[in-house]
């Protein structure tokens, strides 16, 4: 990449599709189809709209497409985190709310829970952790892990989404 963020509206606007991909297929987690698919309603009239741009994408998407990006998020501090395999956004992400640094107790709990919610709904479970703790972490699976899983499915896209904004609003000045 050869500039850094965060970037004007007006650069996004007027970058390739290519490049625009470049720079923000990594916006939903391994899944740069979101990007090109938002990269086709350019030019945005407000970071705002880059965000609902990339939500709609989602949204509109096969439920195969939906699911394969569930899939392609990693547990949270699960085994992608010990093992150093997260993808550096998530990373970042989770370190910054303490993942990184669980005490033995609390990594049972993570461990345990996410296989519970694997188990039940068959994808990894979703929480835009950007400004959270892990009480509230913990507390968001113990409230989620017994919905039913078509409102489930919905509450994890929406989570998706918030992921989206928050990685955006990072990237594009407003």
């Amino acid at each position: 990449m050869s500039s850094p963020y965060p970037l004007r509206l007006d650069a996004v606007n007027r970058m390739p599709a290519a490049a625009f991909v470049e720079r923000f297929g990594d916006v939903a987690e391994h899944s740069p189809w979101v990007a090109e698919r938002a990269a086709g309603v350019r030019p945005f009239a407000s970071r705002e709209a880059m965000v609902a741009a990339f939500a709609d994408a989602l949204m509109r998407a096969p439920r195969t497409d939906q699911l394969a990006l569930l899939h392609a998020h990693p547990d949270l501090a699960g085994r992608a985190a010990i093992t150093g395999s997260l993808a550096a956004e998530s990373k970042r992400e989770q370190a910054r709310v303490g993942l990184d640094a669980l005490t033995p107790e609390e990594f049972r709990s993570f461990s345990d829970l996410n296989a519970r919610y694997r188990e039940r709904f068959g994808f990894p479970f979703i929480f835009a952790v950007k400004g959270a703790t892990k009480s509230r972490i913990l507390a968001a699976f113990a409230e989620r892990i017994d919905n039913d899983p078509a409102a489930e499915l919905a509450t994890a896209l929406a989570q998706v989404c918030r992921i989206f904004r928050f990685r955006i609003e990072g990237r594009v000045l407003p």
